[in-house]
């Protein structure tokens, strides 16, 4: 009669199976993280595509065809009084022709509330777009900076880098700023990588020397030439986001073309 021997377990066999139990644990962990963000991105992306629903936005082509006169602009028209009653702090709407990215902005008391709260007011990675604390919030500074996040589904300012990067992307040259009071257009002269400390982030008292060599150092460092001569009497906005290096941003300018 023969007796079946057991196989022993060595060391070799056990740490196989620990092994495989913490890869089993980390996929879990991993799968569970990668469900909380896209449910975050959902949600970011649902609230958004309701507040859209107070502005209606001109779909027309506003730069005209070759060898026809463009017609006068036509600015998104905006339901100040409905958003203002879902977040007090709007101060206005930026839209950038020929792209999907249409949002209210806001100014908080500092820059990090609305880094991580959206419009509502929930917290969320998508945050909100909002200009800084210190600018003043009716667009009259010579350098209105605008902040938004990089997200990875492309919303927010998720699309900057991939229109304004090169000559070939480029979906068009303007960016709508509706406020309750005016809406002004502004046309892109620059947009480029910079640090995220540098000087492209410096305000101004006013149209001085210091701010017209500024200007030709921001032309200059473009990745695109927009061919768009900027003076120091004009007013810009700059619109900053991150680039997924710390160091970096990336940021698209544009001077005031014109009230509508």
């Amino acid at each position: 009669m023969s007796k079946t021997k057991k196989k022993r377990k060595t060391a070799g066999d056990i740490l196989r199976y620990i092994i495989l139990i913490i890869a089993a644990c980390v996929f879990v962990f991993s799968a569970v993280q990668l469900g909380g963000i896209f449910l975050e991105y959902q949600k970011g992306t649902q609230e958004y595509d309701r507040i859209r629903e107070y502005v209606q936005e001109d779909t027309s082509d506003q730069e005209g065809t070759e060898g026809e006169q463009a017609e006068q602009p036509v600015p998104p028209t905006v339901d100040w009084e409905s958003l203002k009653g879902i977040n007090p702090d709007i101060i206005a709407w930026i839209q950038i022709e020929g792209t999907e990215i249409s949002y209210p902005v806001v100014q908080g008391t500092d820059n990090d509330y609305y880094l991580h709260h959206t419009f509502e007011g929930n917290y969320n990675s998508a945050g909100s777009i909002f200009i800084e604390y210190t600018n003043s919030s009716d667009f009259q500074d010579c350098n209105t900076i605008i902040y938004g996040h990089n997200m990875r589904n492309g919303s927010m300012f998720g699309l900057l880098r991939k229109y304004f990067q090169s000559q070939e992307s480029l979906p068009g040259h303007y960016v709508w700023i509706c406020t309750p009071d005016k809406n002004y257009r502004y046309e892109i002269f620059s947009s480029h990588v910079v640090d995220a400390a540098g000087e492209v982030y410096t305000l101004f008292s006013g149209p001085d020397q210091q701010f017209e060599q500024y200007l030709a150092n921001m032309k200059a460092q473009s990745l695109v030439d927009f061919g768009v001569e900027v003076t120091k009497e004009d007013k810009i906005i700059t619109l900053s986001t991150c680039t997924g290096n710390d160091a970096t941003r990336f940021v698209v300018q544009a001077k005031r073309e014109g009230e509508y």
